[in-house]
């Protein structure tokens, strides 16, 4: 149920125009889409495991940072057992290469660091007006 309101929260967040705090949102006529069928939806990436190189898991995608209507980021977590301890950092989305594997028949994260990288970077914390 989490999966779907983030995405359609995201969704949301894309599609239309950024609204100030306590400003009422402006009515636009929708502008529709294709999409397209290399695109990526937030539904495959929250929740998936972030691998290394030599393919081990260092962390999961929990979440997406949408600013300005584009992508500006992963919130991935590291560490932790049963959400108990886990330690949670912003990454670029330069910085995790995701694809579809046809043969597997699921998507892949990949990032050029380690377990012990990510649990040293600056954490990020679900505070103020990003509390849970």
């Amino acid at each position: 149920m989490r999966r779907l309101v983030l995405a359609a929260f995201a969704a949301a967040a894309l599609a239309g125009p950024a609204v100030a705090a306590n400003e009422a949102p402006k009515t636009v006529a929708p502008k529709f889409e294709t999409v397209p069928q290399d695109a990526v939806l937030s539904y495959n990436l929250i929740g998936l495991n972030v691998t290394d190189a030599q393919n081990g898991t260092v962390g999961e995608i929990k979440d997406l940072v949408i600013e300005h209507e584009k992508l500006a980021g992963y919130i991935v977590s590291v560490g932790g057992f049963l959400g108990m301890g886990e330690h949670y950092v912003a990454v670029s989305p330069n910085s995790i290469a995701i694809g579809y594997d046809a043969d597997a028949k699921k998507w892949k994260a990949v990032i050029g660091a380690t377990k012990d990288q990510l649990k040293s970077a600056p954490e990020f914390k679900y505070d103020g007006k990003f509390k849970r």
